[in-house]
This record gives C-alpha cells, structure tokens and sequence, in this order.
C-alpha cells in the first residue's frame, strides 16, 4: 500500500469512528500535496458537512465535482449537503444525478424514496430493493465499475462467477466491464449466454443489443431491436432502439419510419430528435437534420448534444439569438456535465465562425478540460505503449513470421491521427466500382487487447507476436476478413478507416501480409488543433489538451517512422496538402498503390450517394477544399503548449 493510500485509509478510519475532525486534517494534509486527489476531497466534503461547516463543504465539493465530474458518490454527497440544509429540491437533483452515475448507491436511492412520491418514490424503493437483494460481491462491482477502478472490477466479478458460474447479473456485469476495456467478443458471449438463462430480461437483451453493435454486426443487432420490439410494438423504448439499430444497418427509411412512431407519442422528445437529426445527416438531408437538431433545442434548451450537433456539421452558421440561448444555458449552475461539454464546444465554433477567437479558444479550452477531467487520459502510458512496438517489431520478427498470415488481398486500411483528411481517402476510394467503403472498424484494435492477455500483471502484447505461429496468424487474418464481411457490399476490395490502427500495423502485416495501408497524413498544427475542436463519440482521450495531442501526433510520426524502416513500401503516405495541390495525381497514386484502375467517379467523389458517419460527412460531399488549412493561425498567441510538444516533428 502506498503512503496516500495508508493516508486515506486512516482518514476513512477517523470518519467511520465519528471523530470529523481528525479526518478532515488527515484529508487536508493530503490536498496540501495533490490539491484536485478526488478520494482526498470527498472525505475532506463528508467531514466538514458533519461538523456543520456547510459553505466550507460546498466549496469543497465544486472542486471535487470540477476534479471528477461522474463521480456518482460526490453527488451523493452534495443530495446529503443539501438534504442537511433543508433545500429538497436541490437534494432530489443531487440524488437523482449520483443514482445515473452509480446506479449501486443505495443511499442515494432510499433518499429518493423518502423525498418524492407517487411513481417516481417506488420507483427508487424498488432500486433500493433490488440492490439490498444482490450479493455483496456483485454490489461491489457495480461501485468498482461506476468509478473507474475496471481491473478489480473485473478480478471481484470474474472470482463471483468461478462459484456463480450462471448468474445473470454478474453476467451481464462482466459483459460491462468488457465492453469498457474493449473485450467486446467475451461481452458478447457473457451477454448471448445471459440472454439463453433470462430470455425475458430487458437489460440483458438492450446491453446485448449494444455489444453487438459496438462489434459492428449491425445486422444482429437489428434482428435483436426487432425480436424485443415484437414483444412490445407499442413501448417507446423498445421503438427508439430498434430506429437507431436500422439506421446502423443503413435501413434508413425503416429508421425514419420508427423516430415517426416514437415522435408521435412523444413529439418534443430530445434525444430521438437529435438521434433523427443524425440520421438525416448521415444521408445527405443537411435542412432537415438542422430542422430537427433545432427542434430539439426548442424542446430543452439545456439539450447540449443538439446544439453541438448543429455545430459539429461544420457547414452551419448559429444566429445572435441562438447564441444567446448557448450562453444563457452554459452559465446556468446547476447544468449537467455532458451539456456543459457539448455547449463549450458549440460556443467555441459559433465565435470562431464570427472570428472572435479568444471568446472562441476560451469555450474549446473549457470543453477540453471537462473531459480531459473525465476522460485521465496519460500521455506517459500512451509513448511507452508506441515505444514498445518499436522495440518489439524489429526486423527480425518480419523475417521469422515471413510467409505466415492469412493471403487475402481485399483490405485496406486508411490510418492515422483523427481529422487528418481520412475520411476525404475513403470518400474517394470507395467512389470506385471496385472499392466498398466501411466504417471505422474495431477489429484489430480488439485483436490487439485480446492478445494482450495477463501475466503477473504484464501485458503479453506485443511481445507475443513472437510466439504466434504461422497457423495461428493465418486464423487471426481469416477470422479478421469473415468478422468484417457483414460491412460489405461485394466489392473485391474494402475499407477499414479506424485510424488508431496505425498503433498496430506490425500485427496487420503479420496477419494480412497483402493488405494495403495508407497513412492520411496532415500539416501537424492543422491536424492537432482541429482534433482539439473536435468532440468525439468516443475514444481520442489524447485530443482533448494542447499538450497531449501534440505528444501523441509526435509519437505517431515516430511509430511511422519506424514502420517505414522495418516494412520498407509497406505503407502509402498521403499528404492532405498534397492531395489540395493535385488531387488527380494523388488518386492516380492512390489506385496505382492498389493496384486499380483509374476511374472518374473518383475525382467526382463528392457526388457519390453513400452514408458518411463520421464528423467530416458534410465536408467530404463537397468539391475539395481549403477552407480548413491554416485554421489554426487565428488562435496563434494561445497554441504555445501545441507548439513545443510538435518540436520535433515541426
């Protein structure tokens, strides 16, 4: 045990005796080193509410909540605050927000069943039931899970399942845990065989719905929305769920059919508003998705995720009004995490749009620092990870695996940094008659973590790549090209556009020796400050500070570097300012890579009638460009800490 974790042990120990004040001292010796060490500030916020300092608590909860805004105990602990000081509705608020974040809290729960009533109060007595019945084993989990801590998460629940080894919920549990950490085929087999023992279990089916998805078998996961919606045709979940599934499976209009169904019923719903919104974005209907982005607004004006989306189509310019209505909502207290972030980056491109870059830089900076508070990502973990495929994938690997892997020519990997340009590649490449386009593919990051394995606590990967025989790596190349078939549509060559993989293009080429690789290569001031703007889905943790993302673009180019030494020919670079000054030559370099004709439909790829999912979609429907080169001068005088971590690749 570490000298903090021995600290936080005797303060926890002081709190459980009742003697406050020596555990807020042993919690404040520890913030006087580590001033945002969330356990520390939790117990130090428990300790001064029980001595009745409550302002003091307060001040200490704000920063706990600025440390570790989904941290459900934290709003647990401000339900009990204001609970202590008679503000009831503020407490509800509290409770209700820390139940979201970890569902396990029971006190949060049984508080809300004593503060409401009618629906809503059994409804939290039931949770609160329903967790007193769980063994305390899985109730641990749940907590291990909700706050981060996935690994003992997945060690309690794994040691639960050796002596339960048919118990749904921690099934379904484990299911979680893996989808976390990227394990998505194990999440899919715990939740499939969860599904045989309770086939009647709603949030089983749901959770194996999204594993399902997030496996990228879009058409099973339709068929599952569809079995579950039969159940119920007419429960509006079950409805929104299955219009989102079809839309995965580009069954768009069945999609659109179902957002109808469920507006009906619920016409100023704003998440199937927006989720309509996205859909008709992804198909090309740019004024109706704004109409029903818009309309969602309207309906919850605190509704983040609509007005990101109207700014995330990059081509949308916001009125003075609506920028009032952002601000407005953005300085609000009492606004939720995810609104606060949405609304950061709305207001950061509606200033830059009107040219008054430092309001513009302040609102992106403040969005990137709610989710790098989130999201603590570790810029050191990620060179080591790089720097060990270096050290591993040498020559001399190549050389012993030659002639192993699966032959199959039809891959093609696009890779590199988001917002590199990748998206125009695949635009351009899958205009070919030849060509399928994809999406961004999670199947080799996925091989990657499988072969990562454990022992004593060590990764195993990359150092097994040593190890695979030629057999076994012609299974990994099959299994690779059957898993990803469902994405195609017949064509001899496809595309795989997860840009992450350039982290694993040893294990490509081991696996799918004949696949082609581009990397979509961009200016790196350009490049870094446009993820910067960016707020994704999910995954890119690295984008959100100057720092990190110009670190993680000079260990890219590095890694780069080394595969362009090791596997010489191997991968095609395309520079996006060389695709802006010649683009008919770069196609023509593109193809001749691999090995397909020239054809006209690609120099016309904005014309081509396919569903783009990614934030470039509107751009890349448009004749190329320049409109995002040099994007980053304006904001020049605040991009120092850029600067200095892209030294070296500057």
């Amino acid at each position: 045990m570490s000298e903090r974790d021995e600290h936080l042990a005797l303060a926890q120990k002081a709190l459980q005796a009742g003697d406050f004040a020596k555990g807020l001292t042993l919690a404040e010796q520890l913030l006087a080193s580590k001033p945002d060490d969330g356990e520390a500030l939790y117990m130090a916020a428990v300790a001064l509410r029980y001595l009745q300092r409550h302002d003091e608590a307060a001040t200490m909860l704000a920063r706990l909540h600025a440390a570790m805004p989904e941290y459900g105990r934290a709003w647990q602990e401000a339900g009990h605050l204001a609970r202590a000081q008679g503000h009831n509705a503020q407490a509800i608020a509290a409770f209700q927000r820390a139940t979201r974040f970890n569902p396990a809290l029971d006190a949060s729960w049984r508080a809300l069943a004593e503060l409401q009533s009618g629906p809503e109060a059994r409804h939290a007595a039931e949770q609160a039931q329903r967790l007193a019945s769980l063994p305390r084993e899985l109730v641990a989990v749940t907590h291990h899970l909700h706050e981060g801590r996935l690994l003992r998460a997945e060690e309690i629940c794994r040691h639960y399942l050796r002596t339960n080894p048919k118990d749904v919920e921690g099934m379904r549990l484990l299911a979680r845990i893996g989808m976390k950490l990227g394990i998505l085929d194990d999440a899919e087999f715990l939740l499939e065989s969860a599904r045989v023992f309770e086939p009647d279990n709603v949030q089983v089916r749901l959770d194996y719905i999204e594993a399902l998805r997030r496996r990228q078998k879009v058409d099973r996961a339709r068929e599952e929305a569809e079995s579950l919606y039969d159940t119920d045709r007419a429960n509006v979940l079950f409805q929104s769920h299955l219009a989102i599934e079809s839309m995965q499976a580009g069954d768009y209009d069945r999609a659109f059919a179902l957002f109808e169904q469920v507006l009906e019923k619920v016409p100023d719903d704003p998440a199937t508003l927006t989720s309509l919104g996205h859909a008709l974005k992804t198909t090309g209907e740019t004024e109706r998705a704004i109409a029903s982005y818009r309309a969602a607004c309207t309906a919850k004006p605190d509704h983040g995720d609509g007005w990101y989306s109207l700014a995330n189509l990059k081509t949308y310019r916001f009125t003075e009004e609506e920028m009032g209505a952002m601000e407005e909502q953005a300085a609000r207290p009492d606004l939720a995490f995810m609104d606060r972030v949405h609304l950061a980056f709305a207001l950061g491109k509606a200033h830059e749009d009107r040219g008054d870059y430092a309001e513009s830089f302040a609102h992106y900076e403040r969005g990137n620092a709610l989710k790098r508070a989130q999201t603590r990502y570790d810029a050191d973990t990620m060179s080591a990870e790089l720097a060990k495929q270096r050290a591993v994938c040498t020559p001399d690997l190549f050389e012993k695996q030659a002639g192993g892997g699966h032959t199959a020519p039809d891959p093609i990997f696009i890779v590199g940094l988001p917002r590199a340009g990748s998206t125009l590649l695949e635009q351009i490449l899958a205009s070919h008659s030849q060509v399928d386009g994809t999406l961004e593919l999670p199947d080799i990051l996925a091989l990657a973590h499988r072969l990562r394995g454990r022992k004593a606590g060590q990764s195993l990967y990359p150092q097994v790549l040593h190890d695979l025989t030629a057999d076994k790596l012609a299974e990994l190349g099959r299994q690779y090209i059957e898993n990803t078939a469902v994405h195609r549509q017949g064509a001899p060559f496809f595309i795989d556009k997860m840009p992450n993989n350039f982290r694993h293009i040893g294990l490509i080429h081991l696996i799918l020796p004949n696949a082609k690789i581009i990397d979509a290569r961009r200016a790196p001031m350009d490049c870094c400050f446009s993820g910067f703007k960016q707020l994704f889905a999910e995954g890119q943790e690295f984008t959100y500070g100057l720092k990190e993302i110009g670190r993680y673009y000079a260990d890219y180019v590095d890694l780069m570097a080394h595969w362009d030494e090791v596997l010489p020919g191997k991968v095609l670079r395309v520079q996006h300012e060389d695709v802006l000054d010649d683009p008919e030559g770069q196609i023509r370099r593109m193809l001749d890579y691999c090995g397909l004709d020239f054809e006209e439909s690609c120099l016309a790829f904005h014309q081509t009638d396919r569903a783009v999912r990614t934030a470039s979609s509107e751009q890349v429907r448009q004749p190329i460009n320049r409109k995002g080169q040099g994007a980053w001068l304006p904001f020049d005088p605040w991009l120092g800490d850029l600067r200095d971590a892209l030294a070296p690749p500057l």
